[in-house]
């Protein structure tokens, strides 16, 4: 398997996707900032100083998933027609389980974006909680579903 990303002499390339047909493409990611005992508390009791955390992320993360072309190298800038970012705390972890949802009508998926999202919004969390706890980690961010282009749908197996 070659990678798309090299051309035959090793250099870094964008991929051209002009000729590639337009269809809608969606991905969803996901990913969990684990914490404290007494950081979930204050977290599930919106008890932060610095205002809704969970809100706060999600829309931290709708910004940054929308930079993605600009952060990610030779990434493509995509026109979202949706971007969700939802953080909802989970006492199982304890900690806060992000997921974001991103859909696009265009010649490339937008997995990179629903995957910035994530990022973005758990490193909003742990900038947030860091005075309470600097022991936060941030796991298993991933791709969980694509829909749409060349390459078919994609379900995570333990998704």
């Amino acid at each position: 398997m070659s990678l798309s990303h090299v051309d035959e002499s090793g250099r870094a390339r964008m991929v051209d996707v002009g000729e590639k047909p337009v269809s809608r493409r969606t991905a969803l990611a996901e990913g969990f900032v684990r914490m404290s005992a007494e950081a979930f508390a204050l977290v599930r009791e919106s008890a932060i100083a610095k205002g809704d955390v969970l809100r706060i992320a999600e829309v931290a993360g709708t910004m940054g998933g929308k930079q993605t072309g600009g952060l990610i190298p030779l990434c493509h800038q995509l026109p979202l027609d949706v971007l969700v970012v939802e953080c909802e705390a989970d006492a199982e972890l304890p900690g806060v389980r992000v997921q974001a949802g991103a859909v696009a009508t265009g010649r490339t998926g937008v997995e990179m974006e629903a995957l910035t999202a994530v990022s973005v919004a758990c490193l909003t969390l742990s900038d947030m909680l860091k005075a309470v706890d600097r022991g936060m980690t941030i796991e298993a961010i991933s791709v969980t579903e694509k829909h749409g282009g060349a390459s078919g749908d994609y379900l995570r197996g333990d998704a």
